[in-house]
């Protein structure tokens, strides 16, 4: 199956938020830290992180995430190594895009040729024989993010960030590029009232609508428009 970087998904739904750089989710500090397990709030939540593993960054070939995380969890199944190898995550975000006056779904990768992998290393840091050649072994795997040949592990705290951003992947998309806010002052490129400069008074994530106060007949009217119909006025 050919992994693509963008594809349309089925409807659900997520207002866009920044999210760190992969170097920003990776510790620089790599020395030997008991394991650290988050109490779940509420019956049937995972952990942040299983007894006795940690998170790590892995390189991989560019839009073959899907494709790296689906081999491996084959793998570490048919080998039997689950108490070395955990959960695997391409963390997405879906987000709704305007085209030819259609609202679409996509799904896009928050952290593009990366996978994030919980795993289990040695006393010292390093990652056990056998579970190396399974993941270096794998198509389109190129190395962890870390030093001195050791990979580094991620800090907890964006370790909760990254499963959080998989976790909203469920929920309903905002349009992208919906980049209004209100008092902006804007100009109308299409439709009824093309050429017609206002301001924003409102806007409307969901629907992809923006109410602007334009000046009709010597008064401020609040006109709904598409967003798409606008341009900021620098």
């Amino acid at each position: 199956m050919t992994d693509q970087p963008d594809h349309p998904v089925a409807d659900p739904s997520v207002a866009e938020e920044p999210v760190p750089t992969v170097m920003e989710l990776v510790s620089v500090d790599v020395a030997p830290v008991a394991p650290v397990v988050a109490v779940p709030e509420e019956k049937g939540e995972e952990p942040l992180r299983r007894v006795g593993m940690d998170w790590y960054v892995l390189r991989v070939a560019s839009n073959k995430e899907n494709q790296v995380q689906t081999a491996l969890q084959r793998k570490v199944a048919i080998e039997g190594l689950e108490s070395r190898i955990g959960r695997i995550m391409v963390p997405t975000i879906k987000e709704k895009r305007m085209k030819g006056g259609q609202a679409r779904v996509y799904e896009r990768k928050l952290y593009p040729g990366y996978v994030f992998v919980e795993m289990a290393t040695e006393v010292d840091g390093s990652i056990p024989e056998d579970v190396w050649f399974l993941i270096k072994e794998t198509t389109g795997v190129g190395d962890f993010i870390g030093s001195g040949g050791k990979p580094t592990k991620m800090k907890v705290e964006d370790i909760g960030a990254m499963l959080a951003a998989s976790i909203k992947a469920d929920e309903q998309p905002a349009l992208r590029g919906l980049n209004f806010k209100k008092g902006d002052p804007v100009k109308v490129t299409e439709g009824s009232f093309e050429n017609f400069e206002g301001t924003i008074d409102s806007v409307d994530e969901h629907r992809g609508m923006v109410t602007v106060l334009l000046t009709i007949f010597g008064r401020s009217t609040p006109v709904e428009v598409e967003y798409w119909q606008l341009e900021k006025i620098s």
